[in-house]
C-alpha cells in the first residue's frame, strides 16, 4: 500500500523535474550554435624530424687545469725488509747445575676407561603407567681389554620396570679400554646412571 502512495506521489514530480531539465539543455543548445570559431588552432606534430647534431667541443680546445704545486714524493725507505728495529737485552741464566731435576717427557700415556659408544635405552611401553616423570637406574658393570662390557648389574633403582632396558643399554657400549704401561687392562666397578624421563 505505502509503494503505491509513493508511486502515485513521486512520478509527477519526477515528470516535472525532467521537463525542467529537457527545456534547460534545449535553449542551451541553441545558444551555442550562434558562436563559431574562427581561429585554427591545431597544433603541428612531427614524428619523423631529426634532431640536429650540435658540434662538440674538440680535443684540441681541451686544456688540463696546472696544479698550484705538484705532490710530494713519497718517503724514502732504507731498510727494504720493513722490519721495526728492536733492541734486546738478555738476562742471566740460571744455573742447573747442581740440581737433581726429572722434567719427565710431558706424555702420559696412562689412561682409565672412556666410553666410546653409548646408546640411549628404549624406554619400556609395559612400564608407561606406573612410572614417574623421571626414572634413573644406576648400573654397574665391568670393560673388558678389548673394550666390550660385562657383568652389568643393578645396584640401586627408582622403579624395578625399568632395569631390564637399562641393562639391554649398557650391554650394547663401547669403551676405550684401561691402558697402564702400553698394555689394555680390565676395568672393574665401573657406575652410570640411566635416566627415563616421559616426554610431554
Amino acid at each position: 500500500m505505502n509503494s503505491i502512495v509513493r508511486l502515485l506521489t513521486g512520478l509527477p514530480g519526477a515528470v516535472i523535474v525532467t521537463s525542467i531539465i529537457f527545456l534547460l539543455l534545449a535553449t542551451v543548445i541553441q545558444q551555442q550554435q550562434d558562436v563559431r570559431l574562427d581561429e585554427d588552432r591545431s597544433v603541428e606534430i612531427n614524428v619523423l624530424r631529426q634532431l640536429e647534431d650540435r658540434t662538440t667541443q674538440r680535443m684540441e680546445d681541451f686544456q688540463r687545469p696546472v696544479l698550484d704545486q705538484p705532490p710530494p714524493p713519497p718517503p724514502t725507505v732504507s731498510d727494504p725488509s720493513f722490519r721495526p728495529t728492536m733492541a734486546v737485552q738478555m738476562g742471566a741464566l740460571p744455573d742447573f747445575t747442581g740440581a737433581d731435576i726429572d722434567i719427565g717427557t710431558g706424555f702420559n700415556p696412562d689412561r682409565d676407561a672412556q666410553p666410546l659408544v653409548r646408546i640411549p635405552p628404549q624406554y619400556p611401553t609395559q612400564c608407561m603407567r606406573a612410572a614417574r616423570n623421571l626414572e634413573t637406574v644406576v648400573v654397574e658393570f665391568d670393560v673388558t681389554p678389548e673394550g666390550s662390557v660385562i657383568n652389568p648389574r643393578v645396584v640401586d633403582s627408582t622403579n624395578p620396570c625399568f632395569n631390564r632396558a637399562a641393562m639391554r643399554a649398557v650391554e650394547r657400549w663401547r669403551y676405550q679400554p684401561r691402558v697402564i704401561d702400553n698394555v689394555a687392562q680390565p676395568r672393574f666397578g665401573v657406575r652410570t646412571a640411566i635416566d627415563f624421563g616421559m616426554e610431554e
